[in-house]
């Protein structure tokens, strides 16, 4: 059950982290314009927007790591403990 709700985690920040990569373009010129980057930078101003999912793909990026140690964790626990190699 646990390694279900941490697979189905570390499938959906992997997804989050793919759109959030793709939305990104360090020239100013990409996708982010495309998807509303205009009405964000509007908002936020440029360099804020940009700053915003900066830390966004950051956070992600460290939030898919931690998950996958601590499933990796988890499983090595269950397999020594079920007397298997």
């Amino acid at each position: 059950m646990t390694i279900t709700f941490l697979t189905i985690l570390i499938a959906l920040v992997c997804v989050l982290l793919i759109l959030v990569v793709l939305i990104q373009n360090p020239k100013g010129g990409g996708l982010d314009s495309t998807f509303g980057g205009s009405g964000a930078n509007q908002m936020f101003g440029a360099a804020k927007s940009t700053d915003l999912i900066e830390k966004i793909t950051w956070g992600l990026a460290i939030t898919l790591f931690v998950l996958c140690i601590i499933t990796a964790i988890i499983v090595k626990g269950q397999s020594t403990g079920a007397g298997t190699f």
